[in-house]
């Protein structure tokens, strides 16, 4: 049996190393993005589908393996408990990201801040409105894809936990949305990239 001083000197190890890092500006690998928030849930609750959403099928059998082995040493102490969590925040959101075909340089932390587009993005679907985009969009052609990315997110928010293909449906228009609000405000000028992008997630 693996000494449990041991193992905590171990994940400690691990957990610095993930932790520095180099960053870049990602919001799916801030520790108040959705991803590190549905993993949260999955610790919470037990269920891994909050976190399925976020990965691809052929991925699941090794989130699985990581949530056991962090569930198995959570209750040794509160720092094991700390560092293991951590543990699985940092492979859910390394998993999901290698699924977008980018790179994991480490999550980022209550200081990160998103780019505006990322932000405004946030602010729409929380308030159900994306008229503050559109107050910033002088461009009608680029104004109704806007709406129409957001539509379509809306329509798909209220999915069943445990119904995973359809949370995945919503993680598809979420991050078609936000990627295209992202390109508008971060200089983004052609309408035909801008539509490109906003599919290459």
């Amino acid at each position: 049996m693996l000494n449990k001083s041991k193992f905590t000197a171990a994940l400690l190890i691990v957990s610095l190393f993930l932790l520095t890092t180099n960053t870049i500006s990602a919001h799916c690998d801030s520790v108040e993005g959705p991803v590190v928030q549905a993993a949260k849930k999955t610790l919470e609750s037990g269920n891994l589908n909050y976190v399925y959403i976020w990965i691809h099928p052929e991925d699941e059998a090794e989130i699985e393996e990581l949530y056991n082995k962090a569930v198995k040493v959570r209750d040794i102490n509160e720092d094991v408990r700390e560092l293991a969590d951590m543990y699985f925040y940092e492979s859910v959101v390394r998993v999901h990201r290698m699924s977008e075909g980018v790179g994991y340089t480490g999550l980022k932390f209550e200081d990160f801040q998103p780019a505006v587009g990322i932000e405004i993005a946030d602010r729409a679907i929380e308030k159900d409105s994306v008229e503050e985009i559109l107050s910033h969009i002088n461009d009608k052609s680029k104004q109704e894809p806007v709406k129409h990315y957001f539509t379509d997110l809306q329509s798909k928010n209220n999915f069943d936990v445990d119904d995973v293909e359809a949370g995945r449906e919503y993680v598809k228009s979420y991050v078609h949305f936000i990627h295209y609000v992202e390109g508008l405000f971060g200089g983004e000028t052609d309408h035909n990239n801008l539509h490109n992008k906003a599919h290459t997630h």
